[in-house]
């Protein structure tokens, strides 16, 4: 029988703080002046009211303190690592969410912002969070361990590259919050009711991130009275670390945030044979090119949730690790030729503007 009682107790917790720390963030972050400004590619109408830019103070006092209380709680731990797996993912969390409220304060260049990254990522791997084998789609069976110099490669890429994914992703009111939402949510579902036996210190700190998200959505869905500024990058941290935490859910992650990630990967392809640095933000991202095109914040915003919880759903219906790689091709077989769409669409506009 589920003892749901450490779920209640960490969801409320999470949530609780947040609805307590962010009316403070929002008046500390404009009587000091950390607000979003408007121009380049901040162009929303929370860009144009200026409003607080320190919502990551309050998703990482939220999370991070669930975290913990998650540890006093009397729930069975399964992994004989799971302290030290746990130490990486506060120690590095709190190491990148300093980096991101000191750019909130000094408007850090690309490269610091990507060496901060990747110490962030060297904290976790330093405390095994690596991603050491896969499931075969053909087989359904584990992987053999890669090489280590492989395991630290895949784990670098993947956790650097999730930080920027959600940070390029926070363009909109509510967009990264409500989709690390769906992805802590399926995280969750994954870890304490589909495993056998189940992870349940492991889902609490799903958990953690499920209502650290939700409550800051009820701040940040639009029109969004604060925003996470560099808490984009403490965000995508705990999804990186979480999902090689959870077991390595890389097909859950992978589907829910398919979408994002293949954006990112292809605005770092033309930003590169633009000869510009791929951390550099723009309006080239899918979600800038919608806006441009005249759809609203809330049409977007919640055509982004349906997706990402679509797909993220077939991780939960399909048993079968060839069914869920056939999902995974479609999404990106549907995600690449909306890309190309756009893109010609914006090449189509600059020809004939000019």
């Amino acid at each position: 029988m589920i003892e749901y009682t450490p779920y209640i107790f960490v969801l409320v917790f999470s949530i609780s703080t947040m609805i307590l720390t962010v009316p403070l963030a929002d008046r500390l972050g404009k009587r000091y002046g950390i607000i979003s400004v408007f121009g380049g590619r901040r162009l929303s109408d929370a860009d144009q009211r200026g409003v607080s830019k320190l919502g990551g103070v309050c998703l990482f006092l939220a999370f991070t303190g669930a975290v913990l209380i998650a540890q006093a709680l009397p729930v069975p731990r399964l992994d004989p690592y799971e302290v030290i797996r746990l130490s990486g993912l506060l120690l590095g969390g709190a190491f990148i969410f300093i980096i991101g409220l000191l750019d909130d304060i000094f408007e850090f260049r690309a490269l610091t912002l990507f060496i901060g990254q990747s110490l962030a990522a060297a904290i976790a791997i330093t405390f095994q969070i690596f991603i050491e084998y896969v499931n075969n789609p053909l087989t359904g069976q584990q992987t053999d361990p890669w090489p280590h110099l492989v395991t630290v490669a895949l784990s670098y890429f993947w956790l650097v590259g999730m930080m920027n994914t959600v940070n390029f992703l926070d363009g909109l009111d509510g967009l990264a919050g409500g989709v690390a939402l769906i992805a802590g949510v399926m995280l969750f579902i994954n870890s304490a009711f589909r495993v056998d036996p189940p992870q349940v210190s492991v889902s609490l700190l799903m958990l953690a991130l499920v209502g650290t998200s939700f409550g800051f959505l009820l701040y940040n869905f639009n029109p969004a009275q604060i925003i996470m500024g560099g808490g984009a990058y403490f965000l995508g941290y705990v999804l990186g670390t979480l999902s090689i935490i959870g077991g390595a859910k890389m097909a859950t992650i992978l589907l829910v945030m398919g979408l994002p990630l293949m954006d990112v990967a292809w605005q770092v392809i033309n930003r590169l044979r633009q000869g510009r640095s791929p951390f550099e933000g723009d309006r080239g991202h899918i979600h800038f090119r919608l806006l441009d095109l005249g759809f609203s914040q809330r049409q977007i915003v919640l055509t982004y949730y349906l997706f990402c919880a679509f797909f993220g759903l077939l991780t939960l219906v399909l048993e079968s690790q060839f069914y869920k790689f056939v999902a995974l091709a479609v999404m990106l077989v549907l995600v690449a030729g909306g890309l190309i769409f756009l893109e010609r669409r914006r090449q189509t506009e600059s020809s004939a503007s000019s």
